[in-house]
C-alpha cells in the first residue's frame, strides 16, 4: 500500500514491520545480534562475594555467572563438556539433583560429576581423569566473555568473534560513560526490582523510549514534572544537559521533590535535571539527580519481552533509618505501566495485516537510531525483503 502523502511530507519509514512480527527475523537477531553483541546481564552486586553465582538466560542460552576464588567475575556456558546436561537448573518432579555450584567453590554436573573449578577448568572427571592420553585441559567449560561499567555485568556469548571483530564493550557503550561520568554508578544498589512482561517487540519498548512525542497525550503526570514535554515532543531539549524539571522541581517523583540528596559529584545542571541513555541491545538507563532507574530488557520472543526494572540508591541513604523509595518508585512504575500499554498496543496494530512499516514524525528523529542500529546486522537487501 503506497502513501504518496507521507512521501511528498518526506516522513521517514520505519523498519518493515516483519522486524518486528516475524519469529524467523527474531531468530535471525538472536544469531546476529544477541549473540554477538554485549548484554547486561546483571549488577555486580548480585554476585558480590568471592564463589557468589547466577544463572542467567540469554537468547536462548543459560549462562553461569561467578564469581571466582580471586572475586574475579567468570561466565560458562551451562554446559557440562561430557555430554552437553544442564549443570544448573530448577528442581523437577521433585528431585533435587546432586550438582551445580557447590559450597566448596566448584561446579560440578550432576549427570556423571564432572567437576569444575570457577575458572572453568575441569579438575575431575570420574574414572577417566587418570587414564593415559586423557587432557583435562582440553575440556574446560565453553567461556563467556565477561565485562563491567558502573556496577554492570555484560556478557558477550562469542568472545572470539567480539575479539576478533574488535568489538569491545567500551564501543557498545558509546557515549554514555562520557554523559554519566559524574553519577556514582558502581556504587548503586538495587533498593527495589520490578519485572514486567510486556506483549511488545523490543525493538518497539526501545523506539517508545527514544522520544518523547507521545508524552503530552500518554504521560501526564510525567508532563507535570517535565513541562517541556508539552512543547513538540521535548525535540528542542539539549539532551547532552539533561532534561530541566518544572520551578522547584528536580527529580522524577510526583512532587518533583524528596528528602534524599543529590549524589556527591553532580555539577550544577545534574543536581536539578534528568539524564537518559540507551545502551544497545538491551539496557535503559535514567539518572535523577539521587537515584537512577536501570531498565535491563530480556528480549524473549518476536512479540514478548521482559523488562527488569532496577530502581537504584546510593548506599548511605539506604542505610538511613527513614529511608523511603516509594516516592520514585511509584511514579516511575505509573509512568512504566503507560509506556508497556501503549508499546502492546503498538505490537497489535504492526502485527495486521494492513500494515507494511510505519513513520517517524521529524520530532522523531532520535528513534531512527532504531534502523541504523540494526542496518548493522542486516542488509537493505534484507530488510527491503522481510
Amino acid at each position: 500500500m503506497h502513501d504518496e502523502g507521507a512521501d511528498r511530507f518526506s516522513l521517514q519509514r520505519s523498519l518493515p514491520s516483519a522486524a518486528y512480527r516475524d519469529p524467523a527475523f527474531f531468530a535471525a537477531e538472536r544469531m546476529r545480534v544477541f549473540a554477538r553483541e554485549w548484554l547486561c546481564i546483571a549488577r555486580e552486586e548480585q554476585v558480590q562475594e568471592a564463589c557468589a553465582s547466577l544463572v542467567v538466560e540469554i537468547a536462548g542460552e543459560s549462562v553461569i555467572l561467578v564469581r571466582n576464588r580471586q572475586s574475579e567475575l567468570r561466565g560458562f556456558y551451562n554446559v557440562c563438556r561430557h555430554r552437553g546436561t544442564r549443570i544448573c537448573g530448577p528442581e523437577r518432579f521433585g528431585i533435587s539433583l546432586p550438582g551445580g555450584i557447590m559450597g566448596n567453590g566448584t561446579i560440578r554436573c550432576p549427570y556423571h560429576q564432572w567437576t569444575y573449578s570457577l575458572d572453568g577448568e575441569l579438575l575431575n572427571a570420574p574414572y577417566l581423569s587418570d587414564e593415559p592420553g586423557f587432557a583435562r585441559e582440553n575440556f574446560s567449560l565453553h567461556p563467556v566473555a565477561i565485562e563491567t561499567w558502573g556496577g554492570f555485568v555484560f556478557a558477550n556469548l562469542t568472545p572470539e568473534g567480539a575479539a576478533e571483530g574488535g568489538r569491545t564493550l567500551t564501543d557498545g557503550l558509546g557515549h554514555a560513560p562520557r554523559r554519566l561520568g559524574n553519577y556514582p554508578l558502581a556504587d548503586l544498589k538495587t533498593a527495589h526490582l520490578r519485572s514486567y512482561d510486556v506483549a511488545a517487540n523490543w525493538k518497539i519498548i526501545f523506539e517508545n523510549y527514544n522520544e518523547c512525542y507521545h508524552c503530552a497525550g500518554l504521560h501526564p503526570e510525567l508532563c507535570e514534572v517535565v513541562p517541556e514535554f508539552r512543547k513538540r515532543g521535548g525535540s528542542h531539549l539539549d539532551w547532552d544537559a539533561g532534561v530541566p524539571h518544572r520551578d522547584g522541581a528536580w527529580t522524577y517523583t510526583a512532587s518533583g521533590t524528596t528528602t534524599r540528596k543529590p549524589f556527591a559529584g553532580l555539577n550544577e545542571e545534574e543536581k536539578v535535571r534528568h539524564k537518559g541513555e540507551l545502551i544497545y541491545p538491551n539496557v535503559m538507563l535514567s539518572m535523577s539527580a539521587e537515584h537512577g532507574a536501570a531498565f535491563i530488557l530480556w528480549p524473549l520472543a518476536h512479540d514478548r519481552t521482559r523488562i527488569e526494572c532496577r530502581f537504584l540508591f546510593h548506599p548511605e541513604e539506604i542505610a538511613r533509618a527513614d529511608f523511603d523509595p516509594s516516592d520514585a518508585i511509584g511514579f516511575w512504575d505509573l509512568v512504566n505501566r503507560q509506556d508497556w500499554a501503549i508499546c502492546e498496543r503498538v505490537q497489535q496494530g504492526v502485527s495486521s495485516r494492513v500494515h507494511a512499516h510505519g513513520y517517524y514524525a521529524p520530532l522523531e528523529d532520535l528513534s531512527l537510531d532504531i534502523r541504523a542500529y540494526v542496518g548493522r546486522f542486516f542488509s537493505a537487501e534484507e530488510l527491503r525483503n522481510s
